[in-house]
């Protein structure tokens, strides 16, 4: 049996996807590296901010 390694990159999804991934619909599929490079993209992105704010996800002390 082979282990297959996947590399993470946020930058090749979709927005709607990425907010999926933060929302916790696949939480238990990605590690917190994981979901604090698609909060990253979203963030870069300029999209959903109001949500990832309200969320505590944004800022330089936000470790979520």
């Amino acid at each position: 049996m082979t282990a297959q390694a996947r590399e993470f990159d946020a930058s090749e999804l979709c927005s709607r996807k990425l907010w999926q991934l933060v929302q916790g619909d696949d939480r238990e599929s990605v590690t917190a590296s994981e979901l604090q490079q698609a909060v990253e993209e979203l963030a870069t992105r300029r999209h959903y901010l109001a949500e990832l704010a309200q969320m505590g996800k944004l800022g330089a002390s936000s470790t979520h």
